[in-house]
This record gives structure tokens, C-alpha cells and sequence, in this order.
């Protein structure tokens, strides 16, 4: 009988074990090994899904057959058909490049090598072990089952040994980092901004100096230490460091490794409060704290003068590191705060923006650059302050902004389907990212939807978070459509306070479904705003007639 099920079983078995095992890599390295992320995902309702899907609930099931069924065979039998059935989703959504996996790095090609190794090993044993036919079935059940607790137990065990092996790397940046001693490294770090700041100042000051700044959004320890390693030469100027981190501690572990002389503080929320278990937390490393202890008693903190944690991190400067650290601050506007400069007259346009950026100095200039969004104004400032510290005139400034690009800012209007204006700011999101993209799709004429997921990583002030995002998408919109489940009755509560009908708060989580609304609502002119990590089908979707940019 056991010659029956071995080749069906087995194989359909490890396509299964295959897929699994892609998915748990890829979710841990989606977290960066970081146990508290990873834990606050299974919080979500999505992080649920993926406990008690269709998929993992009918092996659970089989597997509770096992143990009742005086035959077993119908428990065989129905294993074997949730095997292939799992086999053949996983098959199409291979064939249609859809499929969870992680990123190809030496770590979780290590990690994948290692998995399959010990998915085999155990097949074998299984197979060695068990004379009867059902005892070798239900070994395979029981693993599929434990799984998804055998890769995180793995990945976990063989955590010291990467740990090893970054820790050469960063000793290995860190010796490099001390031959250039010439060069100026910015550190740039905050909950919000961070990546649109870099990446403008990266083009601001590459029109006069020879400039290298950490790629895309390679914020962490590793993406900064490759750079040094990679990218850093003699040649080099200036290294714009964007600087990460989920824990305390970690910005000054950064800061370390790469000796800014020049720190900035683009903006503070709660973003990734859960991972830091609390605001102290957070404020000590993504709110600034220990970059400005870092920073050499010559040195320069440039901090949001808009943003309360910034102000209250500015107030506290010489209690944190005496005379020696200068202070400058950056604000849209100089009627409540003694800014460095400022702006007049910001007109936010459907493909750029404009403003008048005035100083301390009295200089003055017109700046136009080919960004969206009036938080981009701010990010703007905060760039031009930092270049004029470092001795660009107003003129090269200006000259240089019209360099910058639109994908820059992390934003971007396309001409969709249909002629539908496609905002695009789908790489992730946070609450005041929420509010300022909202205040962009406002400026729109013809009715304005936003596709958003819940936000996460909020910890206790989820609720509360949400139910704000409620309001500001009942002030701007005809229609939201959330595709999570988790505070979808808080931006609901919200919104209907604000006067929004229930009717137009819709949650979808399908993107076939999603588009079919947004096509059957929306005509030529209208918009739609995609915030946060939205299916990326849906973005093709949308952008399927065209992909010119405005």
C-alpha cells in the first residue's frame, strides 16, 4: 500500500515544503530578523491569515483525521488532494511571478539551502522509518504543520553565525571609514522623510562636489557597511548616510561605524513604536537623540522645526552635548519658531511644486522642482539648509533642484486606464505621509479615491492613529478603500464622525475587485491615490495603458 502514496505524496509534498519554506524567509527577511517586528506582524490580520488560511487549516484538519480515522485512508487521500491543490496555487502564482519569496542574498540563499537539506533529511527518515504506509503520511503531515516554527527556530539558531559575519563586515566598513577621514558623512535619520531628503540632497550637492550616499532605501547596518565597502573612495567629497533602526541603540551603532559631522532630523512619529516598545525608545534612536550625542563638538544637528519632537529635541541640545554641537532648524513658515529658513508663498501643482525659500542671511530664491506634495517642501528645505552649511550658494542651489526628479520623493502621478490620474505612493507609509498625500490628491478636480492598507507598527496608538486617518480621508475623499482588515472600524468611526457615509468606506482586499470598482466609479480627470503597500498587481493594473509620467 505504501508504494501507492510515496511518489504522489512525496512530491506534491515538497512543492509544499517549498513554498513554505520561500514564504517564512522571505516574512523574516521582509522584518530584518527582527523578533519584535516579526512577532507584531501575527498582531495583524493579514500576520493571522497566514496562521489559520485555508491552507494550513485543512492540514491541521487532515492531520486531527489522522489521529481519529480507524483507516486513515480517507485522511491520505484527502492530504494528497490539499497537497495538489496547494501545489497548484503555488505552480500559477510561480507562472505569473506573484510568488512570496525572499530576496536573493548569501543569507537566505544559506538559510533556503539549509531548509531544503533538513526538509529532505526528514523525508528520508520518514521514509526509512515507518514500515506502514500511513505512519510515513503522517510524518509528512505533522512536519508541514510544525514547519513554519522549524524555519523561524532555524533562522534563529544560525542568527549568531550571520551575526559573526556582520560583525567583520561592519569592523571591516569601520577600518575603511578611518582611511577617509577627509570626506564629510551627513547622517540622515527620522521616522518619516528620510529616503526623499537623502536623495534630494544627494543632487543638490553632486552640481559642486564628488558625493556617494547609501542606495534606494538601504538604511540599515548592512546596506550602510556594503556602501562604505562598494561605493566609498579617495575620490569621494561627501557621504550621505541614511540611518534606520528598530531598537535603541542602533542609530548610535550606525553613527559608530561612519563619524557624521553633519546630522539631520527629518520628522517623529509613532511609526515603529511597537518595535520599540516605547516612545523613549524610539526617541533616543529614530527621533535623534543619539545622532546628536555622536555628533563631534564642531559639528552641526539640522533638525524639522514643524515637528514637536524635533523642537523638544532642539531645546535639549546643550544638556545633550554642551557648547560644542551647532543648531539649525528648517519650518514652512517663521511665525512660531526662530527658523534658519523658511518659505513663502509654496503653491503645491499636480506635477510640481514652487516656493520661496528665505534665510537667516536674508538671501532669498525661487525654487521649482519636479516633486509632488507639499511635505516635499519641507524635505526641500531641510536639503537646502544643509547645502548652504556646506558652502552652495542660493544660485547653485536652485540650479541644481531642477535636476531632481519626480521618483525621488517617492511619489509619482501617472496617466492610468481610462485616462484616471494614478498617484502613486505605494512603497510604504506612515501617518503624517498619510495626511500630506492626502492634502496632495485634494488638489485634484473629479471625484478622488484612496486605496490604503491599515498602518502598522503603531503600537497603542493604532486606534487613536487611525481613527485621525478616518477623518482626513472623509475632508479629501469620495471613496476609500481599505485593504486590511485590522483598524478598518477606526478609520470607519472616523471617517463617518467627519460625515463620510458608510457606504463609501469599503474594505477589499482583492485587486481584481479593487479595480473593478475604481474602473466602474472613476472616468478621464478623476484620481486615485495608492498609499502604503498596495497589491502590486493593482499598480499594474491601473498602469496598464500607459506608463508615461506627467
Amino acid at each position: 500500500m505504501i508504494d501507492i502514496f510515496i511518489t504522489p505524496v512525496s512530491f506534491f509534498w515538497f512543492l509544499v515544503t517549498l513554498k513554505i519554506t520561500l514564504f517564512w524567509v522571505y516574512l523574516w527577511q521582509l522584518k530584518e530578523y527582527h523578533i519584535w517586528r516579526f512577532i507584531d506582524h501575527f498582531r495583524t490580520h493579514k500576520g493571522k491569515k497566514v496562521l489559520v488560511g485555508i491552507f494550513p487549516v485543512t492540514r491541521y484538519a487532515l492531520w486531527l483525521l489522522f489521529l481519529v480515522s480507524p483507516t486513515r485512508v480517507v485522511a491520505t487521500y484527502g492530504l494528497l488532494l490539499a497537497y495538489v491543490a496547494e501545489s497548484v496555487a503555488f505552480l500559477l502564482a510561480v507562472a505569473k511571478n506573484n510568488v512570496k519569496k525572499p530576496v536573493p542574498t548569501i543569507k537566505t540563499l544559506s538559510l533556503t539551502s539549509l531548509l531544503s537539506i533538513i526538509s529532505f533529511a526528514f523525508w528520508y527518515a520518514s521514509l526509512s522509518l515507518n514500515i506502514l504506509w500511513y505512519g510515513f503520511v503522517f510524518s509528512l503531515a505533522t512536519f508541514s504543520i510544525l514547519q513554519p516554527m522549524i524555519v523561524s527556530l532555524v533562522i534563529l539558531l544560525v542568527q549568531p553565525f550571520f551575526v559573526v559575519g556582520r560583525s567583520t563586515i561592519l569592523k571591516k566598513a569601520k577600518d575603511k571609514m578611518s582611511q577617509h577621514k577627509n570626506v564629510t558623512v551627513i547622517g540622515i535619520t527620522g521616522s518619516y522623510g528620510k529616503t526623499s531628503t537623502k536623495e534630494f540632497l544627494t543632487t543638490i550637492l553632486s552640481q559642486k562636489f564628488n558625493v556617494v550616499s547609501t542606495p534606494e532605501h538601504k538604511n540599515s547596518e548592512i546596506g550602510i557597511a556594503q556602501t562604505i565597502l562598494n561605493n566609498l573612495t579617495s575620490q569621494h567629497e561627501i557621504f550621505i548616510v541614511e540611518m534606520g533602526s528598530y531598537n535603541k541603540g542602533g542609530i548610535k551603532l550606525l553613527c559608530d561605524m561612519v563619524k557624521p559631522s553633519i546630522g539631520m532630523v527629518t520628522g517623529v512619529n509613532q511609526q515603529h513604536l511597537a518595535t520599540f516598545r516605547s516612545m523613549e525608545n524610539l526617541l533616543s534612536a529614530e527621533g535623534g537623540m543619539e545622532l546628536v550625542e555622536s555628533l563631534p563638538k564642531n559639528g552641526l544637528i539640522i533638525l524639522n522645526g514643524d515637528n514637536t519632537y524635533c523642537l523638544d529635541l532642539y531645546k535639549k541640545i546643550y544638556l545633550l552635548t554642551g557648547e560644542g554641537v551647532r543648531k539649525k532648524l528648517y519650518t514652512l513658515k517663521k511665525d512660531k519658531v526662530d527658523s534658519d529658513i523658511w518659505t513663502e508663498d509654496v503653491v503645491v501643482h499636480q506635477n510640481y511644486i514652487s516656493f520661496i525659500a528665505k534665510s537667516k542671511e536674508k538671501e532669498m530664491a525661487h525654487v521649482n522642482v519636479s516633486v509632488l506634495g507639499r511635505q516635499n517642501v519641507q524635505n526641500m528645505l531641510g536639503a537646502i539648509l544643509v547645502a548652504k552649511e556646506l558652502g552652495m550658494s542660493i544660485e547653485e542651489i536652485t540650479k541644481a533642484c531642477k535636476n531632481i526628479k519626480q521618483e525621488q520623493a517617492g511619489i509619482t502621478l501617472k496617466k492610468g486606464i481610462y485616462g484616471i490620474n494614478v498617484i502613486d505612493s505605494s512603497y510604504s507609509s506612515n501617518p503624517d505621509g498619510v495626511a500630506a498625500d492626502l492634502d496632495y490628491l485634494n488638489i485634484f478636480k473629479g471625484k478622488k479615491i484612496v486605496v490604503v492598507p491599515c498602518l502598522i507598527e503603531l503600537g497603542n496608538k493604532s486606534s487613536e492613529i487611525h481613527r485621525k486617518i478616518g477623518k482626513k480621508i472623509a475632508e479629501v475623499c469620495d471613496l476609500a478603500i481599505i485593504t486590511t482588515k485590522d483598524y478598518f472600524e477606526d478609520i470607519k468611526k472616523g471617517a463617518m464622525e467627519y460625515g463620510m457615509k458608510e457606504d463609501n468606506m469599503l474594505l477589499c482586499e482583492k485587486p481584481g475587485e479593487i479595480f473593478s470598482t475604481i474602473t466602474t466609479l472613476c472616468k478621464q480627470g478623476d484620481a486615485v491615490l495608492l498609499e502604503g503597500r498596495v497589491p502590486n498587481e493593482l499598480i499594474k493594473l491601473l498602469n496598464k495603458k500607459t506608463e508615461q509620467t506627467f
